[in-house]
């Protein structure tokens, strides 16, 4: 079992050393010395409670999730009557009081068009209910209301896809590691490190970037535009700039939902900021059909319901990509780029809560933790080296490589270290220290019982480490389900505490055991002190 072949030795001290040499970074950034740019960079993230921030609290409002799930089932419906085998004839649809409905103009034809929308309806999540009821009144007229098993499954799924959004958003700022957690059913936190200013953030994160293109209605009455009246299939919508309003088609035209990138560009000619975007093939070739069948005839950019711009469409435009302009500074286009190749919220956020977090705290906290262990360590590493010996300090080497271990695979695995973070940090040394004393404890038995020093140092770390390892596996187990399971700062606490547990049963099993085997071999000690 002391028998350690020369390539086992190499391996350990490569993953020793390499893992240490991660670290480094992290140590010259807190000197404030620069690192070469031609060199790996990986640092260690520092979490809202040490670096400062900013803190965001997130409200949607679950009503508009009824009301929008309201205007896409019209679409739905009026598309499935069409389509049917028997196309079906129906008057207008009213969408008032919380429900769809609509008159069959051929009363035979009321069967047919249940058939027809039933397939529109599903099963609300596990809650064994369909998500709409369908009801026929007064012979001819076809009710879809939505159940509250539906409406609560929408707004899950409404927030689900929001945070997701919102996580997109931050992440494409090239913030590192936010916090981003859904609480509730109607509310997200958001949580920046090093994030001083969040202006610019809420500008962002306050964008439902809806983004549709619609037809204009020419044939409206300027006088009825402007006094807010729309003709029957029409909608009026005002400009963005504020300069009056638009009839545009409610229906029929294209949503951005079918985006595949969008990027902020400058025009050629006049250098002004625009926002290029580009379609998937079913988007492309749904535009491409608009705009060939409407050359001539002008189209609304339409963004978060406002009129960005209302151009003619001179040529179809094919290959799925076109220009959004709207007198955009570089910031505004950047960011209308940024949101919306992550897509549409689902669902309009107010920030209710806002706090900007200093780093004052956490320099602090560093500080006296800096201390702590400073302390802690040196009474450690007095104490080992006198109850063992030159055991004690192989321990004692053991634990400092631990320490910078943990800091380099943290800075490769780009983790964030917070305060429960520290508190995880210091717990592992603890349990470093606690393994290198049972092993030593062992040893130290075995000779008592009158083992020889070889026979004594093998059985010592063979039955030791039999304990420390199931010790370990539930310890794993715990930070594993904490991971899982918890949010935020738990989460920090986990990471560091299942990296620690791999370090340090390394450290204080592995890299002792090697090196006590190296000098046992060398030295070939009749006895030994511990």
């Amino acid at each position: 079992m002391l028998d350690f072949p020369r390539w086992k030795q190499l391996w350990f001290w490569f993953i020793a050393l390499a893992a240490m040499a991660a670290a480094v970074p992290s140590f010259v950034s807190v000197a404030g010395y620069a690192w070469p740019a031609a060199l790996p960079n990986p640092k260690i993230n520092l979490g809202l409670d040490l670096a400062g921030g900013s803190h965001l609290l997130l409200e949607a409002n679950p009503d508009q999730v009824t009301s929008l799930r309201l205007e896409s089932k019209e679409e739905e419906v009026r598309n499935a009557l069409s389509k049917a085998s028997h196309p079906v004839q129906i008057g207008d649809i009213s969408n008032k009081d919380g429900s769809l409905s609509f008159m069959v103009s051929n009363p035979a034809d009321v069967d047919a068009a249940r058939e027809a929308v039933l397939p529109l309806t599903n099963g609300a999540g596990l809650s064994g209910q369909r998500d709409w009821d369908i009801k026929v009144v007064d012979t001819t007229r076809i009710v879809l209301t939505p159940t509250k098993a539906g409406i609560d499954q929408a707004v899950t799924d409404a927030m689900s896809t929001a945070t997701e959004v919102v996580r997109k958003r931050i992440d494409a700022l090239g913030t590192r590691e936010p916090t981003i957690i859904k609480q509730g059913t109607d509310r997200i936190v958001v949580q920046v490190p090093g994030l001083k200013d969040p202006t610019a953030l809420k500008a962002l994160l306050g964008q439902t970037a809806k983004l549709e293109f619609k037809l204009v209605d020419t044939t409206a009455s300027p006088t009825d535009v402007q006094s807010g009246v729309a003709p029957p299939g029409d909608e009026i919508v005002p400009y963005a700039s504020g300069a009056g309003a638009l009839a545009v088609k409610r229906l029929g035209g294209i949503k951005g939902d079918q985006l595949t990138s969008a990027h902020q560009v400058f025009d050629q000619q006049t250098g002004e900021p625009q926002v290029s975007i580009n379609f998937n093939q079913a988007g492309g070739e749904k535009f491409a059909k608009l705009t060939t069948e409407n050359v001539g005839h002008p189209f609304a950019i339409i963004l978060d319901g406002k009129v960005l711009s209302a151009p003619n469409i001179n040529t179809a435009i094919l290959g799925g990509s076109a220009v959004i302009s709207g007198s955009f500074t570089t910031q505004s286009a950047n960011q209308l780029a940024i949101a919306l190749s992550s897509g549409a919220l689902p669902i309009d956020l107010k920030v209710v809560e806002e706090r900007t977090v200093g780093p004052d705290l956490g320099a602090d906290s560093i500080h006296k933790g800096a201390i702590a262990m400073g302390v802690g360590t040196l009474a450690v590493v007095i104490f080992m080296a006198v109850t063992y010996g030159r055991f004690g300090m192989y321990a004692n080497a053991a634990v400092i490589i631990n320490v910078i271990m943990i800091l380099g695979i943290m800075a490769v695995f780009n983790t964030t270290l917070t305060l429960p973070g520290i508190a995880g940090f210091v717990l592992t040394i603890g349990a470093a220290v606690d393994a290198n004393v049972l092993i030593n404890e062992r040893i130290r038995e075995e000779r008592h019982r009158g083992r020889k020093v070889f026979q004594a140092v093998e059985l010592g770390y063979k039955e030791a480490s039999r304990t420390i390892f199931d010790a370990n596996i539930t310890h794993i187990i715990s930070a594993v389900l904490m991971f899982v399971l918890g949010s935020g700062p738990i989460k920090g606490f986990a990471v560091v505490l299942m990296i620690g547990i791999v370090t340090s049963v390394f450290t204080s099993v592995y890299l002792t055991r090697m090196w006590v085997a190296s000098w046992l071999r060398k030295t070939r000690p009749n006895d030994i002190t511990i």
